[in-house]
């Protein structure tokens, strides 16, 4: 019996995902929950499970292609037994076995394979757009143990038993199968190589063609290495003279450079867009400034670091103005709050759910920090890092990526010393870390050299009023400018 499987909803209202690789090919059998393909949503690249135990016979989208929630992904050839122990048909899949078939059959179909263990999906069906089938969050398949339903755990490297390909989905072009370290050259033009979005990303600033370059990582992923490797050797062979700014095109047909370079507007710049418009034009902004003298932070922060543990993060400045926000909202909480215009409410949080935006070679991020004020400098520094990491990486869990409460951006980082940032949608602060420069200050009486931060605080001026945005700064500012001063406000 043939299935198919379907884009599932994956959460956070997202209605399209790119497929980044397939990591199966047709004629693969498969076990449940196997890891079939990774798609990137505009928040993260997500790992997706076989929610069958059979064989793959044909996959109906290629790498780089945008797809909708409830667009058909690939088909399987499961047993009859599995399907009559299912019962009704995954949310997520169309059986395409019986004279009832809607979804239409693939090209050809695989020899028949042995029984496979009985499963089934534990989702429910919902409507996607267009009237499309999808499933719900959480969609992957179950087994069943002493009468109750538990989910089989997901294996990250499950063995994988080759069979001769069959005819594939004229659709799709086949995938070569690949073995850790050997190169992967493309298989068709329209195919887009493994990589990550860092990786790519990367590229697109040195100006390497993704396919002209042979991946060395498992299964013909292409890493950093590559790409760099790629443009050096481009390099040499131009004898050092090559376009490498980013957006920087091939030359044309007629031999011109091209002017510009057009794009679709998807993904997560896409997403971000839409939300800083709809922020921008909906609360109405404030933004104060507070100049400081961080020099005892950074005596802090440096006593500290020698200080800690084997295996702990590094305390930076964002983990100790995280703290410092932290203590501060208790103090002023108007500034963790949210206007819910559809119920005709203010929301106040009694805890700090703290966003930390993360520019990454996606766009930008903002994972969230949970219960942020219940953990302490260490715990914040480790916690920030991982999250960071994670978000470059592009692989934030949808659970990260929402529920802040209020957020902190350091532009810093970048060498500015200011700015007015834009609220993150549904929250009622946001503030921004400038850069630290040592300059001429004030110091016991005299003029001398000392670091100083510009901090920025935009607010809703709906629900907070000019002083307590003022209040809430200056409490940040004083236990950046004397950490001991925090001790006299918790």
């Amino acid at each position: 019996m043939i299935k198919v499987f379907s884009l599932p909803d994956l959460g956070e209202g997202l209605t399209e995902s790119e497929v980044v690789a397939w990591h199966v090919v047709p004629g693969d059998i498969v076990a449940l929950n196997q890891h079939i393909a990774d798609v990137e949503t505009a928040k993260a690249v997500v790992e997706l499970p076989s929610p069958f135990a059979g064989t793959v016979t044909a996959l109906h989208q290629q790498p780089g292609v945008v797809i909708q929630v409830g667009d058909p992904l690939l088909s399987f050839e499961v047993a009859e037994t599995e399907a009559a122990d299912a019962g009704a048909p995954d949310a997520g899949a169309a059986d395409v076995g019986g004279p009832r078939a809607e979804a239409p059959e693939p090209a050809a179909a695989a020899p028949a394979v042995p029984a496979v263990p009985a499963a089934a999906s534990a989702a429910s069906a919902v409507t996607a757009p267009e009237g499309r089938t999808a499933v719900l969050v959480g969609y992957g398949a179950v087994t069943e143990r002493a009468g109750h339903p538990v989910r089989k755990p997901r294996t990250t490297s499950p063995p994988v038993v080759s069979r001769p390909v069959v005819e594939p989905d004229e659709r799709v072009a086949p995938v070569e199968p690949v073995e850790p370290g050997e190169p992967r050259q493309p298989v068709h033009p329209g195919e887009r190589p493994r990589s990550s979005p860092p990786v790519r990303a990367l590229a697109r600033e040195l100006g390497v063609d993704l396919l002209s370059v042979s991946g060395t990582g498992a299964h013909g992923l292409i890493t950093r290495d590559d790409v760099t490797a790629q443009a050096e050797s481009e390099r040499d062979t131009a004898g050092g003279v090559k376009a490498s700014r980013p957006g920087a095109s091939v030359a044309s047909h007629a031999g011109r450079v091209e002017r510009e370079t057009r794009s679709p507007i998807r993904s997560l710049r896409k997403l971000t867009a839409a939300a800083m418009v709809q922020s921008a034009f909906t609360a109405p902004h404030v933004t104060e400034f507070l100049s400081i003298d961080v020099t005892p932070t950074l005596d802090l922060i440096e006593t500290l670091n020698q200080r800690r543990d084997p295996g702990q993060a590094r305390i930076g400045i964002l983990a100790v103005v995280a703290k410092a926000l932290c203590i501060a909202v208790d103090r002023q909480p108007a500034v963790n709050t949210r206007w819910d215009d559809a119920a005709g409410e203010i929301v106040q949080f009694h805890y700090v759910n703290l966003g930390i935006a993360v520019a990454t070679p996606r766009g930008l991020v903002v994972p969230n920090l949970a219960d942020a004020d219940q953990r302490t400098l260490p715990e914040l520094a480790d916690e920030i890092a991982s999250l960071a990491d994670a978000a470059r990486g592009g692989t934030t869990s949808p659970a990260d990526l929402r529920g802040g409460t209020i957020t902190i951006t350091n532009i810093g980082v970048f060498g500015v010393d200011a700015g007015t940032p834009i609220l993150n949608p549904g929250e009622a602060a946001i503030l921004a870390m400038g850069a630290i420069r040592r300059q001429p200050w004030e110091h016991r009486g005299e003029i001398a050299l000392r670091q100083v931060m510009t901090l920025a605080l935009s607010f809703d001026h709906r629900l907070v009023d000019g002083e307590q945005g003022a209040r809430f700064l200056t409490d940040i500012g004083a236990i950046l400018a004397n950490p001991g001063i925090a001790l006299t406000m918790v």
